[in-house]
């Protein structure tokens, strides 16, 4: 009995290994062969390479040499800027707009499996761009800020005016990058001379309206004069008292004495007076309006200097945003490949029947122990 029991059990065995190998090998090998062999459309790929890049090549220093040589330049920003864009929904639509990008992709000529919104899949714009994003990727290396755009297409021609249109957008997108950040840097620089102004013609104003109410236009060169006066005065008081005490000691009966001393009563009282405009304690004097005068001209000096440098820094501005501009400069034009680069038929249909074996190596394990722990 058990020496009959023993082939039975092999035979079994072997029918068993023969269903696995069905299973996990044949089956799968065969459905690839027809697969890939009948139903799968071939895929287009257009390669382009392209480099965002800034004509100012001004030598970095310190950090700023540190943060270019590892990759953190402003223009790794903006290439990354310009990949973003390329797999955005906005792309997406202006292609489909231009392209009938949906048409091309709902086409019979595209093999069932690969075909968008068949088997009852979700035909909505959103599934329509993951299915998108299966088929643009970018590339791009840091070390040198080369972005690689490849498009996928089930037509040579489809896969070409993808990838123009979408170098275009972001040729587009650059550009409008650079015309944002100009636009930017030159309102700053107009906002403060602007402010600037307004300030210098309110200084100005302020030192006119004061110079008007209070008849003074240079405290410095109106104290002048008046001294000027205030001397001219002291000198004519001191000859109409010598001329008095003259007078006095030769000839005290003199009638020109009463005339002498009325004049050089006079000339005491104008001399106070000329003295008092300058530097008197009443509101009038020059004394009193000096403070408040050097404060407004201080002030106008002060505005005039900012507005000075805010038309500078207008125009340093300007030269910096006509200066800094950033390129999307093509290395490589959008190819028009002449065959197709996808499916790998021949390397799929190996893959799948190495992983078959693989699977049918472990099933066959897996029910040899299963087998022995039963019997």
């Amino acid at each position: 009995m058990h020496s009959t029991a023993a082939p039975s059990r092999f035979k079994r065995m072997l029918r068993s290994i023969n269903r696995v190998f069905v299973v996990t090998v044949f089956i799968p090998t065969l459905a690839a062969c027809v697969y890939y062999g009948l139903i799968a459309s071939d895929i287009f790929i257009s390669e382009s390479r392209f480099v965002v890049r800034s004509p100012d090549r001004q030598v970095q220093t310190g950090l700023g040499s540190l943060l270019q040589g590892s990759g953190f330049g402003h223009t790794q920003d903006d290439t990354y800027a310009v990949q973003d864009f390329v797999l955005s929904r906005d792309a997406l639509r202006e292609l489909d707009s231009k392209l009938k990008l949906r048409a091309a992709f709902q086409s019979k000529n595209v093999d069932i499996f690969n075909r968008f919104g068949t088997f009852g899949r979700d035909g909505s714009f959103e599934a329509f761009h993951a299915y998108y994003e299966k088929h643009v990727g970018i590339d791009y290396d840091s070390t040198s800020s080369i972005a690689v755009l490849r498009v996928y297409a089930y037509s040579p021609e489809t896969a070409q005016k993808m990838n123009e249109m979408l170098l275009e957008m972001g040729e587009r997108l650059v550009n409008e990058l650079n015309e944002r950040s100009r636009q930017d840097l030159i309102d700053v620089a107009q906002k403060e001379v602007k402010s600037a102004e307004e300030a210098a013609l309110n200084a100005a104003l302020a030192l006119s309206s004061f110079r008007t109410g209070s008849s003074v236009f240079d405290t410095t060169g109106q104290s002048a004069l008046q001294m000027q006066s205030v001397t001219k005065l002291q000198q004519d008081l001191i000859q109409a008292e010598g001329q008095l005490a003259e007078l006095q000691r030769v000839s005290p009966q003199n009638p020109q004495i009463a005339t002498l001393s009325a004049r050089v009563d006079r000339l005491r009282g104008a001399i106070a007076a000329e003295s008092g405009k300058v530097t008197g304690n009443f509101k009038a004097s020059l004394s009193s309006k000096a403070p408040e005068y050097d404060r407004l001209v201080l002030q106008t000096g002060f505005a005039d200097k900012q507005l000075g440098a805010a038309l500078a820094s207008l125009s340093a501005a300007r030269n910096e945003a006509a200066h800094k501009q950033l390129y999307l400069e093509r290395l490589v034009e959008p190819n028009l490949p002449d065959s197709s680069m996808e499916p790998r038929r021949i390397r799929s249909i190996l893959m799948i029947f190495l992983l078959g074996l693989v699977a049918w190596g472990v099933g066959t394990l897996l029910l040899a122990s299963i087998r022995e722990h039963t019997d």
